[in-house]
This record gives structure tokens, C-alpha cells and sequence, in this order.
């Protein structure tokens, strides 16, 4: 979520899955309309993209209500909407399986700067009790969360966007299976934020504006320990100056696959690009009624349909779902939660 930008019946038309190689640059997929500004229930700030153990995806803004979020796959419906907080605002949505083998969900809440469970879905297919996880004043929102599924630890990103930035406009939490929070270092301003399939790399974006203007935009690496939420070994893992030129270009969602591959959303290019476990740019998925790309998530019955959201270009007041069928490697968070708990 760039904040300063801010001021299911899906369409069943074809999906182009077919990769147009452009010379001396990377392959080009295109995505296709999922849901359009005619056909969506989402509003503008449409963002956290997470997907369930059955495929289906889901995102923030659902009626407009930056206290809910929803379901956008396989149909649209509302999963959750905070009535006892309705200030809340969601930016964020993971989903996890806890050693009773039961399904929960987390949400980061941008202004109560905490992370809230859900818990307890009912057979409306909505969650029945919702609690605050964990808190604390000092987190700068959370933006967005990622989860190491073997323990139950969770990783937190959050900006601040002033004209100048300065390390502190950006900051790296994570909370314990317990619900602990722990300040894991200050940055400048961080967005995306991801963990490796074998949990032993976080991957973070950090970017740097000047004079108004967004002059850096790089994804760290660490290295990590997922029980003891420590991270070490910090260096870049990609610069967007020297890899393909766009700077400018916010960060936004990150999402991993089961080979590694890193998904990672152009906030402003209409584009999301595929990076290697090694750094190396892969192919980018062109979108068609989506620029500020806010995020994504690799979802689907087989959980390897890439689906990106974002505000709608024909009508920016709508969030629109593109999607691209065709990807070979099934998304890390949905092969998680199809494994058992011991």
C-alpha cells in the first residue's frame, strides 16, 4: 500500500497464457480481467492478497469498507468485517493451519497498528470470533505480514512516506506463536515482505524518495531463523536501478512459489515481475486495467492461477482482479497449508 497515492461472478472471457518474447529483454505473459469495474464488490484500496487451503483468493476493501475483507474466488462473498472495531483498516491477510488442523486467518490492521485472528469459521463460511494477536504503539502500522508455517511466527512490514525518507520511515517486526511482538530493526521505507519456501531467507523492500520523488527501490535478503524470529546476513538481493531500470517504481505485495521464484507487484507499472531465488528477472505478467499494482497471490484449485489487484485503470474508485492461468509452480502459501501438522 503506497499511502501516498491514496487520496463473484467473474468475467469468463479467455486468458492469454501465452508468453510474447520481446529480444534482449525477458518473456512478457499477459493476465486476463477476473473481475472488472462492472463485476467487482471491491473498492479502490483493494490489497492483501491470500488464498485459503481450498484455492480460493481473497483481499481487503471488500463493499468498500477498509474493515472487511472478502472472498473474490471462486465467488464473491464477505468473510469478515470488524463491527466491535470498525476504525480498523485492513491491509493485510494471511492464512494459516494450527496444529489442531484447523484454519485461521490473520489480518494486519494499518491503523490500530496490530495484527488480529480469526478464528472459528462458521457454515456461512464466515469467521466467528475475532481476536487482537498482537499490538504494540510503537509498530508504524503493520502494511503487510508474512508467516513461517512451521512455527507460527509472523513477520511484519510497515512504512512511513515523507518526501525525504529517512531509516525509520520503514520498520521489521515479528510476532511469536504466542502473540509476542519484537521490533527486528528500522529501515527506510519497507513494504513487501516475504518468506523462503524453506523458510531460511525473509525477504524485505525497502525504498528511498527524495524531494518528493521515488529514487530507490531494492528487495533485501536475510538470512533467518524462523523459531527464534532472528534475521542476519542483511544485503540486496535485487536493485530495480541496475535490474530492469525501474527505480521509480514502488514495491508493493511479494509472493513466493514452491521453487523459490519471487513474485513481486510494480506499484505504477501495470506489471508484476518473477525473480529467481538467484536475483535474476525471469518474465514480468503485463496487466490490463491495472497500474498501481498493490498485490498478489498464487491461488486457484491447484493454487498456481496468479491473481493480482489492484485500482481499477477505467475506473479508479473500483479494485479489479486480473489473473493468469498457465504458471507451472504452485504458490508456497497454498502448498503450506496443505500439509499436516505434527
Amino acid at each position: 500500500m503506497r499511502l501516498a497515492a491514496i487520496m463473484i461472478a467473474a468475467s469468463a472471457a479467455a486468458l492469454s497464457s501465452t508468453a510474447a518474447s520481446i529480444p534482449g529483454a525477458v518473456s512478457v505473459y499477459h493476465t486476463g480481467p477476473f473481475l472488472t469495474s462492472s463485476t467487482t464488490r471491491f473498492g479502490a484500496l483493494i490489497e492483501g492478497a491470500a488464498v485459503d487451503k481450498d484455492g480460493n483468493f481473497y483481499a481487503v476493501h471488500y463493499g468498500d469498507n477498509k474493515a472487511a475483507i472478502g472472498r473474490a474466488f471462486s465467488s464473491q462473498k464477505s468473510l469478515f468485517e470488524d463491527k466491535a472495531k470498525p476504525n480498523s483498516w485492513f491491509n493485510g491477510i494471511r492464512f494459516h493451519i494450527d496444529k489442531q488442523g484447523i484454519q485461521e486467518a490473520y489480518l494486519a490492521d494499518v491503523v490500530n497498528h496490530r495484527v488480529v485472528r480469526l478464528r472459528d469459521v462458521g457454515k456461512n463460511g464466515k469467521f466467528a470470533h475475532s481476536e487482537t494477536f498482537c499490538q504494540s504503539p510503537k509498530i508504524l502500522q503493520p502494511n503487510d505480514l508474512a508467516i513461517a508455517h512451521t512455527t507460527g511466527r509472523i513477520f511484519l512490514s510497515g512504512m512511513r512516506f515523507t518526501p525525504d525518507s529517512v531509516v525509520g520511515d520503514g520498520d521489521l517486526w515479528t510476532c511469536d506463536k504466542s502473540g509476542k511482538a519484537k521490533k527486528l530493526g528500522e529501515f527506510y521505507r519497507t513494504n513487501g515482505i516475504e518468506v523462503s519456501p524453506d523458510e531460511k531467507t525473509l525477504y524485505l523492500s525497502e525504498a528511498i524518495n527524495k524531494g518528493g520523488e521515488v529514487v530507490s527501490n531494492q528487495i533485501l535478503a536475510f538470512d533467518l531463523d524462523a523459531y527464534q524470529g532472528k534475521i542476519s546476513n542483511r544485503r540486496v538481493f535485487v536493485d530495480f536501478a541496475t535490474l530492469d531500470g525501474t527505480a521509480g517504481n514502488d514495491v508493493d505485495g511479494m509472493r513466493a512459489d514452491v521453487d523459490g521464484n519471487l513474485y513481486v507487484a510494480r506499484w505504477g507499472s501495470g506489471k508484476v515481475a518473477k525473480i529467481s531465488p538467484k536475483g535474476k528477472l525471469l518474465a514480468y505478467f503485463q496487466l490490463s486495467n491495472i497500474k498501481e499494482v498493490t498485490n498478489l497471490e498464487l491461488a486457484g484449485p491447484k493454487g498456481k492461477d496468479l491473481f493480482v489487484v489492484g485500482a481499477c485503470v477505467d475506473n479508479p474508485a473500483k479494485g479489479c482482479v486480473e489473473r493468469f492461468v498457465g504458471n507451472k509452480s504452485q504458490g508456497r502459501a497454498f502448498a503450506n497449508l496443505q500439509k499436516k501438522k505434527h
